[in-house]
């Protein structure tokens, strides 16, 4: 099974021949001036659907169409689909200055920010449009432009209609909102891959949340620029996607060259891409990923949208979002079924699946158009998301502690025995403290190897440290800061007493 948005292929599917059907009810039987939004996945054939609705448009209408995108790549793309439905159309780029030869076209494409400025310089006037198609409706950059069409019939075009500004809701600028088929429904009909989806905890109350919404870059390159959490990034790598074609998302550009770098001394096949790099560098890097089998490029939020490499196999999220669209939009980009490939991998090292769900689990987007803040309100937040982590020894550390039979310490267990005993909750971490204190001292030689042993176990002590403190009920980042750091001098004492 192809991707779906290729220009060879003309022929529609079931699925969309019915989106058409339903959009021209609404063109047929609505006023003139009516807003439609209308939501499909990504990798459903947005582009496709659009580009038939101009050409029946045109034809049965006699109107004039303007296409609006915000990317200069999907404006080419969108031209050469509707050039595939025999649809002949203008490109409205910077170098288009005037349209002598607008009568010469039923339908034109246009940059957002291109037609804006040569609307408002009255360079340009596009006469008798009856239909505007918004691609990536979510972004407001296009209310910009509903004043110049008020006449209009506008249809919005997303795969997640949440505003991507929170103070500027969609139900505000669309009449309606009409759902294609949802992720899971193209996945059973092969329309796109199935995601395997792995999951590593990570600790993100550090994180700061922006004016936007959104983790800031600075608190996020501070986070995932960590030696530990690189460490983590490559562990991942070489468990799930080792050899695989993978796009690694990263929130800052100096993360991304930690990558690069982690990787490269790695020995493996990597390139760095942010919107820094100029478009020829970026085409090569493109071009580079698109031929190199096991490639690993990293980049930041750029290759989100108008990207389109179907052989890419895992998609890493070294970041952390609170953008549903972003979250959609990362994991789309492995999404694409090719002949030999029906499914995908994807490692999450920014809890988003805890945050958001699966990938393919139903979203009830009706409610979310009508009640955004609703929404974005009931977004989990970080400290309740690890309130439920449970530290997994992963294997190659196991490995090191082969002389212990049992590595787990269930810390809300001992906490009841400890109630029922009328002992204090102390205890807990003493019992616990005992337990690391002989992993150490049972899989080492002498007392130097077992510290190096204890500094592997960072990570279970901190989950241990955070369960101890949601039991007690005392869970400010300071104070289980200061028994962390108290709980790691102990058992390096314990270490030490242990050999003498």
């Amino acid at each position: 099974m192809h991707a779906i948005d290729e220009i060879e292929k003309k022929e529609l599917y079931g699925y969309q021949k019915g989106a058409i059907d339903q959009i021209f009810d609404r063109i047929d039987n609505r006023p003139s001036n009516y807003h439609l939004l209308y939501q499909l996945p990504t990798g459903g054939g947005k582009t496709v659907i659009f580009s038939e609705i101009v050409r029946r448009y045109i034809e049965e209408y006699g109107k004039k169409v303007v296409v609006l995108t915000h990317r200069i790549e999907l404006s080419k793309q969108t031209s050469r689909m509707l050039r595939g439905f025999n649809v002949k159309n203008k490109i409205i780029n910077s170098k288009v200055k005037e349209l002598p030869d607008q009568h010469e076209y039923m339908c034109f494409v246009a940059m957002v920010e291109t037609l804006k400025n040569r609307l408002n310089d009255n360079k340009l006037e596009i006469d008798n449009v009856g239909l505007v198609i918004i691609d990536e409706a979510h972004y407001n950059s296009f209310r910009k432009l509903l004043s110049f069409f008020k006449q209009s019939f506008i249809i919005g075009v997303t795969a997640t209609p949440l505003s991507s500004n929170i103070k500027l809701p969609m139900k505000d600028n669309y009449n309606e909102l009409i759902t294609g088929e949802p992720i899971q429904a193209l996945i059973d009909k092969g329309f796109l891959a199935k995601a395997d989806i792995y999951s590593y905890d990570v600790g993100l109350t550090s994180l700061k949340v922006g004016i936007n919404g959104d983790y800031t870059v600075k608190s996020s390159e501070a986070l995932y620029s960590k030696i530990d959490m690189q460490e983590k990034l490559l562990t991942a790598y070489e468990e799930k996607s080792k050899g695989k074609k993978t796009l690694i998302f990263n929130n800052g550009i100096n993360t991304s060259w930690y990558v690069y770098e982690l990787f490269r001394e790695a020995g493996y096949p990597v390139r760095h891409l942010d919107n820094t790099h100029s478009s020829k560098d970026r085409k090569e890097i493109l071009r580079w990923f698109r031929n190199t089998p096991d490639a690993i490029l990293s980049s930041v939020s750029i290759l989100t949208t108008g990207f389109d490499e179907p052989t890419v196999e895992s998609i890493i999220l070294n970041r952390a979002t609170r953008s549903l669209t972003l979250y959609f939009q990362m994991i789309g980009r492995g999404s694409r079924v090719l002949p030999n490939k029906n499914k995908f991998t994807v490692i999450d090292l920014g809890n988003n699946v805890a945050r958001f769900g699966l990938w393919s689990d139903p979203v009830d987007w009706q409610h979310i158009f009508k009640y955004p803040d609703f929404y974005l309100e009931s977004i989990k937040d970080d400290e309740e998301i690890e309130r439920n982590f449970f530290y997994k020894m992963p294997e190659k550390l196991r490995e090191k502690f082969a002389n212990t039979p049992e590595v787990s310490f269930d810390v809300e267990e001992v906490y009841d025995q400890v109630l029922k005993n009328g002992l204090r909750s102390k205890v807990i971490l003493e019992r616990s403290l005992e337990q690391h204190t002989s992993m150490c001292v049972d899989n080492s030689e002498d007392a130097y190897e077992a510290r190096m042993l204890a500094m592997e176990l960072k990570d279970d002590i901190d989950c241990r440290i955070n369960r101890y403190a949601q039991c007690i009920s005392k869970s400010t980042k300071n104070y289980r800061d200061w028994l962390a750091e108290d709980y790691f001098k102990k058992l390096r004492i314990n270490i030490v007493k242990a050999y003498q």
